[in-house]
C-alpha cells in the first residue's frame, strides 16, 4: 500500500562543485573518518580514487562533491580532517533525472522506494537501509526482502 510520496528533485540541470586533493601520508581509517564528516556536514558525495604521485608514492585522491553555498565549509574540513596542503577545485554541470520518493507500508515496516524518469528512462530501486532492517529482522535475504515489499507494492 502507497503511504505518501514526495518530490525529492524536480530540476534536470544543476551545478555542482568537485573539490579535489591527493594525500600519501593518511590511513584508510583516516580518510574514512575524514569522507564520514564530510558526508555528515552535507557533502552530496565523497569518494576515493588510489593515484600514483610523486616518487612512486601511492596516494589517494578524495574527491568532495557539493553545492556552492557549502564551498567554504567544505574546504575548511578538507583542510581539518585530511593532510593536504592543497586543493583543487572544478565546477561542473550535472544532469539529473527526476525524482519522487514514495513510501510503502507492509507488514514488516515502512519501506521508501526511489522514483526516477528523465530523458527516456524511468526506473524504481528500494531503499537499502530499509530492505537491510527487514532482511536482518526477518533472518532472510536481501532479495527475499525485496520480493516480501514489492508483493505490498500498489504502483
Amino acid at each position: 500500500m502507497t503511504d505518501s510520496t514526495t518530490n525529492i528533485e524536480a530540476d534536470k540541470m544543476d551545478k555542482v562543485i568537485e573539490l579535489e586533493c591527493n594525500v600519501d601520508d593518511m590511513t584508510a581509517e583516516e580518510i574514512a573518518y575524514a569522507a564520514e564528516r564530510l558526508l555528515e556536514a552535507g557533502a552530496k558525495d565523497v569518494y576515493t580514487v588510489p593515484v600514483g604521485m610523486k616518487k612512486s608514492r601511492i596516494g589517494t585522491m578524495i574527491t568532495v562533491m557539493t553545492v556552492e553555498e557549502k564551498r567554504e565549509e567544505m574546504l575548511e574540513m578538507i583542510f581539518k580532517y585530511t593532510s593536504t596542503i592543497g586543493i583543487r577545485e572544478t565546477v561542473s554541470v550535472r544532469y539529473l533525472l527526476n525524482r519522487n520518493e514514495t513510501v510503502i507500508e507492509t507488514p514488516y515496516g515502512k519501506v521508501r522506494r526511489k522514483d526516477v524518469e528523465g530523458y527516456g528512462v524511468r526506473r524504481s530501486k528500494y531503499e537499502y537501509d530499509d530492505l537491510a532492517g527487514i532482511a536482518e529482522k526477518q533472518n532472510i535475504s536481501i532479495e527475499e526482502a525485496r520480493r516480501l515489499v514489492a508483493s505490498y507494492d500498489e504502483r
